[in-house]
């Protein structure tokens, strides 16, 4: 089977489950990953990511297959940007209330 033909044929469950595997490094079953397993893994996922799930997203696999990388200023224009009515809660650091 060509890697082409493998990432046709892999579900969006198949993906979700080697994304779980490679962040703890073990299988859902609880088995670790060998090494040569997880950076196969690791290459199915940034592939499929690339191909099926492309997205501008800071540290993410855009469609031309690199890694996507913003600046400290897009950052922050995003993030604006996303949610301008959205205000982060905050607490006081002094319990004199």
């Amino acid at each position: 089977m060509q890697f082409d033909d493998l990432l046709q044929s892999m579900s969006l469950e198949t993906y979700q489950r080697l994304v779980a595997a490679v962040e703890t490094g073990r299988w859902p079953d609880g088995n670790p990953l060998s090494t040569e397993q997880r950076e196969n893994a690791l290459q199915l996922v940034m592939a499929y990511q690339s191909r099926y799930l492309p997205t501008e997203q800071h540290m993410s696999i855009g469609a031309n297959g690199e890694i996507v990388m913003k600046s400290k200023r897009e950052l922050k224009q995003q993030f604006k940007d996303a949610a301008p009515e959205q205000e982060i809660t905050r607490f006081s650091l002094n319990d004199e209330d």
